[in-house]
């Protein structure tokens, strides 16, 4: 039960290094700001007598008699919780809390109306826990996160002023930071930035003071406020990583962060963690040229760093150095290796490596790179995936078939069973097998009845084994489960329009996927379609170019084409066709197109 309390408040207690960017490694730097205080604030309190330490981390027991009546309450309390009674378990252990004065049993109310998910119950308990133990910092942590939680956040303030004034001084800057980040947490922001105004107020000539008010301002959308008290944290200590951070945080524009970052950089090279950020940014920007400068520095600090080996793997392969890419994902493999306490997954890493493999077609190499994951793993199931890919790609569907069947004991959730469904029937299709892959949804669809993207799927497979009635009935139940699927809609209306039969019905039911998705390609040439079947060849036309010029597909080229060739634009017809056949002479509606037109292109 103790951990129940520390788990619900835990998200609430984070400290300010969490704040910027939600980055880990730019957190590092506030964590080693936090850490050095945190070390001379030990050092303060071990100057003091032991009397005075225990008196600051034990409060006091009260001297009562476990009596009969006591001890009967708290055990039959402790059964009704155990038979799912919570209210009257928390009734009466809260009740011999204020009876005895014993810390413990408010405790222990509390964490019965926590588990029992009951924040208001559960915020009483604490308080009285916090009444009982003062100077308990589990107590005071507990009160704090429940009461984020509540419309009270004004009855917080004198316990944060009461606290921060008897911190040791080398513990306030921290403990500063962590208000801040729990305040942000509160319904209320403009009150929650006022309470930390108002008990901050004795400490500006600290740089955290200034830090965790730019952070509040810029949290309740006050730009102005918190680039001045990022401005100050920085005239404070103009070296801390923690406040240029920040500065860049609440900077106006991406310009002025990348200004102040570069500047900072160039006055402090060494400061790792905000050559981070700056990388960081650069990725988010694209700029991946400038970003891998930035990752290569901070390499050749830490040649071992699997942040930094990771970030060039993935930006090599980024910028086409497919060679690069692979052996700094290598060397990431190798230190994780060696590094058997760092939780990190590699199972991205593996499969980037196992696609720039593919890429120069060695399909043994991107099938050994999978070998790598180990079953259980928190990616396990994208291997497998890839791995039925790959062999796919190599004509081994039953080999594929196997990796899949494989990862399903591994598989722990809905969305990786819908996955390797999903996987196994597109696997399917590929290969031309369509009636296994309606099987395989068919079975599918009778584990998860509701689920649209197996129905769809399905329907598609149907169309592909001319049981039309049966897609149609597929595709009106994705409409009926998801009214706004706009896919569903253009799907049903094409294969009307592609048979030429209820064209009136068809042009409705693309005309609605349309105005769900006047942007997509495909319904754009499926409404091109209905148009040129109907014989409305202008507007068939127009809406065959538009969608082309949204995407380039081989389908839809084969469309414009046969619009074109229509209309007597034989020469422009032929031009587009050889433009789609050029990127995929094989295309079986391309080729079914030319030699019922009887055309060679």
């Amino acid at each position: 039960m103790k951990k129940t309390i520390a788990l619900l408040t835990s998200t609430l207690l984070l400290s300010a290094c969490a704040s910027f960017q939600q980055s880990g490694d730019q957190a590092n730097a506030a964590a080693q700001d936090q850490k050095t205080a945190s070390a001379k604030s030990a050092a303060a309190n071990r100057k003091k007598s032991p009397k005075a330490r225990t008196q600051q981390q034990e409060d006091a027991l009260p001297a009562v008699e476990l009596s009969e009546d006591i001890l009967y309450k708290v055990l039959t309390a402790e059964i009704a919780f155990q038979r799912g009674q919570w209210q009257s378990a928390y009734v009466t252990i809260l009740s011999a809390a204020q009876q005895t004065r014993d810390p413990r049993l408010a405790k222990r109310a509390a964490e019965i109306a926590v588990t029992a998910r009951q924040p208001a119950e559960a915020l009483v308990a604490v308080r009285l826990w916090t009444e009982l133990a003062p100077h308990s910092d589990e107590a005071l942590q507990n009160y704090l996160g429940l009461i984020m939680l509540s419309d009270s956040v004004d009855e917080i303030e004198p316990l944060l002023t009461q606290r921060l004034a008897d911190a040791a001084p080398q513990a306030r800057g921290p403990m500063i930071l962590q208000i801040q980040r729990l305040l942000a947490r509160a319904k209320d922001k403009q009150s929650s930035f006022a309470i930390l105004q108002k008990v901050t107020q004795p400490y500006g000539d600290l740089m955290e003071t200034h830090l965790a008010l730019a952070q509040a301002a810029f949290n309740v959308g006050d730009a102005t406020y918190a680039q001045r008290e990022a401005r100050a944290a920085l005239k404070i200590k103009p070296d801390s990583e923690l406040a240029i951070l920040t500065a860049a945080q609440v900077a106006p524009d991406t310009k002025e962060a990348t200004k102040l970052i570069t500047e900072f950089l160039r006055k402090y090279p060494d400061s790792r963690e905000v050559r981070v950020a700056y990388a960081r940014s650069l990725v988010e920007q694209k700029d991946f040229k400038q970003a891998r400068s930035q990752f290569e520095a901070l390499l050749k600090e830490d040649g071992e760093d699997p942040t930094t080996l990771f970030a060039l793997g993935v930006l090599s392969a980024q910028t086409d150095q497919l060679k690069d890419a692979e052996n700094y994902l290598k060397r990431y493999l190798q230190v994780l290796a060696a590094q058997p306490e760092d939780d990190r997954d590699p199972s991205q890493a593996i499969l980037l490596l196992s696609r720039i493999a593919e890429e120069r077609q060695d399909y043994d190499a991107a099938l050994r790179y999978l070998d790598q994951a180990e079953p259980g793993s928190d990616g396990y199931v994208n291997i497998q995936v890839r791995r039925a890919q790959l062999l796919a790609r190599k004509t081994d569907i039953d080999g594929a078939r196997k990796a899949l069947e494989a990862a399903q004991s591994e598989s722990s959730t809905d969305a990786e069973q819908l996955q390797l469904l999903q996987a196994e029937s597109l696997l399917l299709r590929d290969a031309n097998r369509n009636q296994e892959a309606a099987d395989v949804l068919k079975s599918g669809i009778e584990r998860f009845p509701n689920n649209t993207d197996l129905l769809y799927d399905y329907s598609m497979v149907l169309e592909k084994l001319g049981k039309y009635d049966e897609m149609e009935k597929s595709l009106r139940r994705v409409i009926s489960l998801a009214p706004g699927n706009q896919h569903a809609y253009n799907a049903l209306g094409y294969s009307l329009a592609d048979r030429n039969i209820r064209l009136p019905e068809a042009l409705e039911l693309i005309r609605k996927a349309a105005e769900m998705a006047p942007q997509d390609a495909f319904i754009a040439d499926s409404l091109g379609w209905i148009q040129f079947r109907m014989g409305q060849l202008d507007q068939a036309e127009t809406q065959m170019r538009r969608a082309y010029g949204l995407r380039p597909d081989v389908e839809i080229g084969v469309h414009l084409g046969e619009v074109l060739w229509t209309r007597g634009k034989q020469d422009e017809a032929r031009q587009v066709w050889r433009e789609v056949q050029a990127k995929d002479p094989d295309n079986e509606v391309l080729k079914s197109t030319l030699a019922r037109l009887n055309v060679k292109p």
